[in-house]
Parts: structure tokens; C-alpha cells; sequence
């Protein structure tokens, strides 16, 4: 009988999983490791670019990356189904039905071996407990989300210029975003981009000036991982554009197409986005006895092992790592899920050639919020510049710009990495401008 294989399983296609499965099936390949990616999903879309699918411009389909024909690629496996509970003592993990549009089922419960198990699903948006978020507000945690703020978008977009048509010259788009971090922000700005374009697709009265987005966040002002400076900045670029930003106001109750604050506001809006705070999703507490933060993430050592067991380890933003020294968590940003899997891979291979793991060790390069195409603004931190710099207008951009470049070797490797490049390039000059459908 041959020896069985290592087995290593990474659930969640994310930017960290996704990077940390094509290192380990480029090292490792198929012949003494079965490498296993898990994901309900069937395509990966880098998540900071969700607020421009959201507006539609950006056209996912053209972006996203089929996680069946990247685990040929790189070899490793991709099966297809969401994480449902972790057997630590038998190392198996179980995952859930897979069902159709229809609710019938396609896949049934199925049990996957492990030797090495790698926790990469992500968080979701914090609701805080405010009532009528879950049930009246959109969210933009994945493609899906995404598509459907787009369609809704849309149509209330055309459904103003229909009745700006028939004489209604009050008629407007009303949109409320509640969180002011990069997400909220990025997304406020995304939408006065789409607004204008509109005119040249069929909405003949329709512009930015038919658009009202209120940007409501609770803290004492936007972008706080932002040094002052240029979160006022970034918030005088929002308010030019004609964004209403409302910090210090607090959100109590959400109804449908109201947004209710502490201080007595009643903020009406056709579309209402929650972007405020970041936790781990509510089942995972129900997946296994791992140690969790409050806000249901897995606590892990500085190795990024789970503070339960050697074998099990997480990544990004599900992960809470507090590093000896600090006084609060690592941050959950894309940098941090690339760093954390770069150091998961480097320490699997450590752990199979019985050596000892080594700590995680977290660089802060900065934080860049794009604008759109109006401005940008951000810090570069560390070796990067030897220090810390502020950088906006086309500079910022630039740099901005190249994060994603680097996603794409990260996942791709040089060769399609800078090929992938190349083409959106030219997809950016062929393609239209936004996406309709």
C-alpha cells in the first residue's frame, strides 16, 4: 500500500487562502501532497475592488479567477462547498449540502481528511446589534452582494430619469452608506464616477446632480486609520463631489428606506449599505470548540496557529493575532492576509521538515483610499520609504493601482501575473466604460 499522502486543506479562496494554496501546490505539487482549497464559491474577485462592481465599473466576470482552472494550474484541488464543522480529534473537516438556486441539493455533506488545516473564510460586516441592519440594508462582503447593490443601483437610476422625463425635477438617487472606513468611503466617491457616466448610456437627464449620498459614520471622523490630515482631506474631496458626510452620528435603528440616527435624524434613502466594522462570521462558532475573540474570530498564536491545536491555523481577517508588545490585534486589511499567508506557507514547510515555527512578524506599509478617479489619498510606511510619507493625486494613484498588480502575481506568478496586466490595460481602453447588466 503507498504512503498516504500530506494532506493539507485551506478553507476560503480569499486573497490569503487563494495566494497560500498556489505557493503550496507550486512547492509541493501532487505526488506526496493532496493540496485542497474550500470554497462555496466557484471564482475568486480580490474584495477591495468589490465597492467598483458594486457601481458598475468595474465588470467582475472580466476580473474574477475560476478557482477550478487555477487549481490545474498550480496543483492543488478545489472542492466545491462552505465549511460546516471541524472534527479536530479525527482531523477531518465536514462540509455543508450544496444546493441549487431551486434549494435542491447538488452535493451532499462531505467529510475531507486533513493533516494540516488552514482557516481563511474571511470576516463579514459588524451589525453591532443595531436593529433592521440585517433585514433593510445591502452589504458588500462578496460578488454576489455586489451584483445585486449594482442592479438595484441601476434601476433606481433609470426609474429617475424616467420621471425626471415626465416633469419630476425633484427626483432623485438617494443613497445612504453607513461606515466611513476605506470601504464606505471608496464606494461614495464610485458612485458619483458611475452617475456621470450614465448620460452616455441611455439616461439622456440623467447625472451626478440626480445622485444624494449621505456618508454616516459614528466615529469622530472618516477613515480613521488614516493619519488626520488626510482623512480631512479625503473628506473635503467627498463633500466636493457632493457627498453629505455625517461623522459623529450614530446609527440606532435601520427600517426599510430609513436610516435612523441618535441625534434624532430620520435619513431617507432608496439603497442603504452597511460598510461599518469588521467580525468573523456567527457560524464559526458553531464549527468547533477553537478559542474566539468577541467579535468570532480565531485567536492564534504569533505563529498563527490556533491557541488550541498545532495543526490548525488561521489567516486574515477570521484570525485575531496579538503579537508580543502590541496592545491591539493585527489590523484586517489585504496587506495583512498577504503577509499572514506568505508566513502560514513559510511555516508549513517548517512543520513538516521538523523545525521550529517562527513568529509572525507584521509590516505596516501604509493606507491609500482611492477616490475614484477624482483623487487619492494615503501613507506609505516602513521600508517602502524609509519612514512615513503622505502621498496623494496621481502618485497616490499610481501606488494604489499597484497593489492590485501585486494580487495578481501573488495568485498568477510572474509570467500571467504581468500578462493579465498587460490585458487590462488594454480591457480598460476596448471595454465600456460601466457595466448595465
Amino acid at each position: 500500500m503507498p504512503d498516504q499522502k500530506t494532506q493539507i486543506v485551506v478553507v476560503g479562496g480569499g486573497a490569503g487562502g487563494l495566494e497560500l494554496v498556489r505557493k503550496l501546490g507550486s512547492r509541493y505539487g501532487r505526488k506526496r501532497h493532496d493540496i485542497i482549497l474550500v470554497d462555496r464559491n466557484l471564482t475568486h474577485i480580490w474584495k477591495p475592488l468589490l465597492h467598483e462592481v458594486a457601481a458598475g465599473s468595474l465588470d467582475a466576470n472580466l476580473d474574477e479567477v475560476g478557482y477550478g482552472g487555477h487549481a490545474v494550474r498550480w496543483g492543488y484541488r478545489f472542492f466545491n462547498g462552505g465549511l460546516e464543522r471541524i472534527d479536530r480529534a479525527a482531523r477531518t473537516i465536514t462540509t455543508e449540502p450544496l444546493l441549487d438556486e431551486d434549494g435542491r441539493e447538488i452535493i451532499g455533506r462531505h467529510e475531507i481528511r486533513y493533516d494540516y488545516l488552514v482557516i481563511a473564510v474571511g470576516g463579514i460586516s459588524n451589525d453591532f446589534g443595531v436593529p433592521g441592519v440585517r433585514e433593510h440594508a445591502m452589504f458588500l462582503e462578496d460578488r454576489a452582494q455586489a451584483d445585486r447593490f449594482r442592479q438595484r443601483l441601476l434601476n433606481a437610476c433609470f426609474r429617475t430619469n424616467h420621471e425626471n422625463q415626465l416633469g419630476d425635477a425633484d427626483a432623485r438617487v438617494r443613497v445612504a452608506i453607513v461606515g466611513g472606513g476605506a470601504t464606505g468611503v471608496e464606494l461614495a466617491a464610485e458612485l458619483y464616477n458611475a452617475a456621470k457616466g450614465l448620460r452616455n448610456y441611455g439616461l439622456e437627464v440623467f447625472d451626478e446632480s440626480k445622485l444624494e449620498v449621505s456618508l454616516i459614520e459614528a466615529g469622530s471622523r472618516i477613515l480613521p486609520a488614516l493619519d488626520e490630515p488626510l482623512a480631512d482631506k479625503a473628506k473635503h474631496e467627498l463633500e466636493v463631489l457632493g457627498v453629505r458626510v455625517l461623522d459623529q452620528t450614530q446609527v440606532v435603528r435601520i427600517d426599510d428606506r430609513v436610516v435612523h440616527t441618535s441625534d434624532g435624524q430620520a435619513i431617507e434613502a432608496d439603497l442603504i449599505v452597511w460598510a461599518a466594522g469588521v467580525k468573523g462570521a456567527d457560524a464559526i462558532a458553531t464549527m468547533s470548540d477553537l478559542e474566539l475573540n468577541r467579535m468570532n474570530q480565531i485567536v492564534v498564536r504569533p505563529t498563527l496557529q490556533s491557541t488550541r491545536d498545532d495543526r490548525i491555523f488561521a489567516l486574515g481577517d477570521c484570525a485575531s493575532c496579538l503579537l508580543p508588545g502590541r496592545d491591539r490585534p493585527v489590523p484586517p486589511r489585504a496587506q495583512t492576509a498577504h503577509q499572514m499567508a506568505s508566513h502560514v506557507f513559510a511555516n508549513l514547510v517548517r512543520a513538516q521538515a521538523g523545525q521550529p515555527l517562527r513568529d509572525f512578524v507584521y509590516q505596516d506599509h501604509g493606507s491609500l483610499v482611492s477616490l475614484s478617479r477624482f483623487s487619492t489619498v494615503g501613507s506609505l510606511m516602513g521600508n517602502l520609504v524609509g519612514g512615513r510619507m503622505f502621498v496623494e493625486g496621481w502618485i497616490a494613484r499610481m501606488v494604489y493601482m499597484s497593489l492590485y498588480r501585486m494580487h495578481l502575481i501573488a495568485i498568477h506568478g510572474w509570467v500571467r501575473g504581468v500578462a493579465l496586466i498587460v490585458v487590462g490595460h488594454v480591457n480598460q481602453i476596448v471595454r465600456p466604460r460601466l457595466k448595465l447588466h
